[in-house]
C-alpha cells in the first residue's frame, strides 16, 4: 500500500509540474488573439473527448462546415491545428516554410516504438537533409528513376502472371510487387518468387504497426508525455506494453535488411543498391556511427514509404474498377487503340512506359485513384517552430498542424461530384486541379514532398495500364446465388489507410493476352534466386 501511495504521489507531482509548465508560459504580443475556431474545450482536459478513435480524416472533415477552413482543438494545453483548405496548406507549409518546416516529437511512435530514426519523424535539420539528399540522388527525379524502368517492367510482368495463376491472392500479389521493386532498389534484395518472403512479412507487420502508432489523437501519451514514465502495470498503461512489443518489430525492420547488405558486401556478392552504394562511400570516408545510422534508416524509410503507399493505392485501383466498370471499359478501349484490340488477332504485346504519352485517359485513371482515397488521408504532421498568426488567428509555437488531404480532394467547390470516380475531370479545356499537387504533400522547394513521388508514379502507371490490358476486373460471384454482387469494402485507420481485403473477379481479356502473360518467363529471362534464406540466417 505504501508503495502504491508513493507512485501516486510521484505521478501527481509530475502532473503538477506539467500543468505549471503549460499554463504559466510567458505571453507574447500575439497571445491575445484567438485560436482558430473549434469545439468548446472542457476544464483541464480541453478537447480530449473530441479526439477520434478511428477514421480520423472523416472525423476532422466535420470541422469545415462547423468552423471553416482552419480549426483547432487543445488537449491538456497542447494545440492541434486542422487545415481543411489547399490554399491555407500552401500558405503555411510553402509560403511560410521557415516556420512550418519541421516535424513534431511523437512520443509513442518515435520514442517508445523506436521509429524516431524514420524520415517522417525527422525534424528539419542535418539528419533530415542528409536523408533527402541521398534519396533524391536515387529516386528524386524522372531521370534518376528511369534507371529502374527495366526492373519495374520485369516485376510488373511477374505480377500479372501471379494474378492470372491465383486471382484470389490479389492482396498478397500487390504487396509482393511493391516489395520486389523497392527492396531491390533499397537493399539489393531479391524476394521469394513463390510463397511468403520473410522480409516482406516483417515489413508488412512493422509498417501496419507504424501506421497505427502515428495516427494523430489516438495515443494520449503524445499530448501528455509524462505518461510514458508510469509503470507498465499501472491502470491505463496498456500503451506501454504495446510499445514494448512493437519496438522489437521496429528494430528488426531497420536492422535486418541493413545487416543483409553488409553481409553480402563482406562476401563480395552484394547486388548494387542504395544501401551498398552509401556504405562503400562510408568505408572510404571512414565516417562515424551517425553516418551508418543515417544510411540504415533512410534505406528503411525508402522501403517503408515506397512499399506501403504503393500497396494501398494499387489495391484501391482494383476495387475502383469493380465499382466503376465504365471507367475500365474506356481505359481498355484507349489501350486497344494503341496496341491492338483484345478481340482481334492482336495485340502482340502488352503496353509499357514507351506508350505512356498516348495513354492519356489511363494516366488520368492513375491520378484519380490517388484522389478518390488518398493513401495518407491526413498527411504527415507538421509543427511550427515559432508563434505565428494566420488570418487573425494565433497559432502557438509547437502546435501540431495537420492537413486533411482527404477533405481537400473531396471538396465539392474544387472537384465536381467528388465521391464519383471520374478520370475525365483532369482532361479537356477546363481540367480540375491535378491530384498530384495535393496527395504527395506540401513543402518548400519540394523539401517535404514525398521523395518517392516519381518512382510511385511510374510503378503505378505500369501496374494499372498492364493490368487493364491483360484482365477484366468485375464483381465477384456469390457461391449461394451464383450471381455477381457488389463487394463490401472498408478503409482502415492509420497514417497510411489500407483497404480491408475484399472480393473481386479477375479474368484474362482474351486467349491471346493469356498467352502473352503466360509467356512472361520467355520475355524476362530466368528468375533470380531469392535471398530469403540468407535473411533468415541473420
Amino acid at each position: 500500500m505504501a508503495g502504491l501511495i508513493t507512485i501516486l504521489e510521484v505521478s501527481l507531482a509530475i502532473l503538477t509540474v506539467y500543468i505549471i509548465k503549460l499554463y504559466l508560459r510567458p505571453t507574447n504580443s500575439h497571445s491575445h488573439l484567438p485560436l482558430p475556431p473549434g469545439p468548446r474545450p472542457r476544464p483541464f482536459i480541453g478537447n480530449l473527448l473530441d479526439l477520434p478513435t478511428e477514421y480520423d480524416w472523416l472525423h476532422w472533415a466535420k470541422h469545415k462546415p462547423l468552423y471553416g477552413p482552419i480549426s483547432s482543438i487543445s488537449v491538456f494545453g497542447k494545440t492541434m491545428i486542422l487545415v481543411h483548405s489547399a490554399t491555407i496548406a500552401i500558405d503555411l507549409f510553402e509560403k511560410k516554410s521557415s516556420v512550418y518546416s519541421s516535424r513534431p516529437t511523437v512520443v509513442f511512435a518515435g520514442q517508445m516504438c523506436g521509429w524516431d530514426g524514420a524520415l517522417p519523424l525527422q525534424p528539419y535539420g542535418p539528419r533530415f537533409r542528409a536523408y533527402r539528399k541521398n534519396m533524391s540522388q536515387i529516386i528524386g527525379t524522372k531521370s534518376a528513376v528511369s534507371q529502374f524502368a527495366l526492373l519495374e517492367e520485369v516485376e510488373t510482368r511477374k505480377f500479372l502472371k501471379r494474378v492470372m495463376d491465383n486471382p484470389d491472392g490479389l492482396m498478397w500479389h500487390v504487396k509482393k510487387l511493391a516489395a520486389a521493386i523497392i527492396l531491390k532498389i533499397s537493399h539489393g534484395y531479391t524476394i521469394e518468387a513463390e510463397g511468403n518472403d520473410p522480409l516482406v512479412d516483417l515489413a508488412d507487420e512493422a509498417l501496419t504497426q507504424f501506421g497505427l502508432a502515428m495516427t494523430p489523437g489516438v495515443w494520449l501519451v503524445d499530448v501528455m508525455p509524462f505518461l510514458r514514465y508510469i509503470p507498465s502495470w499501472f491502470p491505463g498503461a496498456g500503451f506501454k506494453r504495446t510499445a514494448s512489443i512493437w519496438s522489437k518489430k521496429t528494430n528488426e525492420f531497420s536492422n535486418k535488411p541493413h545487416a543483409f547488405v553488409k553481409r553480402q558486401m563482406t562476401n563480395e556478392i552484394a547486388t548494387p543498391s542504395y544501401t551498398s552504394a552509401l556504405l562503400e562511400k562510408l568505408e572510404k570516408a571512414n565516417a562515424d556511427a551517425e553516418e551508418d545510422f543515417r544510411i540504415k534508416w533512410s534505406a528503411a524509410s525508402l522501403y517503408g514509404g515506397g512499399s506501403d503507399t504503393s500497396v494501398a493505392a494499387l489495391y484501391s485501383f482494383f476495387l475502383v474498377m469493380v465499382l466503376f466498370p465504365h471507367v475500365q471499359a474506356r481505359a481498355q478501349a484507349e489501350i486497344d487503340s494503341v496496341i491492338g484490340s483484345a478481340n482481334s488477332d492482336g495485340p502482340d504485346r502488352i503496353p509499357g512506359l514507351e506508350d505512356r504519352d498516348r495513354l492519356v485517359y489511363v494516366n488520368a485513371v492513375v491520378k484519380e485513384v490517388l484522389r478518390w482515397h488518398p493513401v495518407a488521408p491526413m498527411g504527415i504532421p507538421h509543427v511550427n517552430v515559432e508563434d505565428d498568426v494566420y488570418d487573425g488567428y494565433f497559432i502557438p509555437k509547437g502546435s501540431l498542424v495537420l492537413a486533411n488531404l482527404w477533405q481537400m480532394t473531396h471538396d465539392p467547390d474544387v472537384y465536381h461530384d467528388p465521391f464519383e470516380f471520374k478520370p475525365e475531370r483532369y482532361l479537356g479545356d477546363n481540367p480540375e486541379p491535378d491530384s498530384y499537387l495535393l496527395v504527395f504533400g506540401f513543402g518548400r522547394r519540394q523539401v517535404f514532398i514525398c521523395p518517392g513521388k516519381e518512382l510511385a508514379d511510374t510503378s503505378m502507371f505500369l501496374a494499372i495500364c498492364q493490368t487493364l490490358a491483360a484482365f477484366n476486373i468485375t464483381k465477384p460471384i456469390s457461391p449461394e446465388t451464383s450471381k455477381p454482387y457488389t463487394p463490401e469494402f472498408h478503409y482502415q485507420t492509420g497514417m497510411v489507410s489500407h483497404l480491408k481485403e475484399y472480393k473481386c473477379r479477375i479474368t484474362p481479356r482474351s486467349e491471346r493476352l493469356s498467352k502473352l502473360v503466360n509467356g512472361v518467363d520467355e520475355g524476362i529471362g530466368s528468375v533470380a534466386e531469392s535471398d530469403a534464406n540468407i535473411l533468415r540466417g541473420l
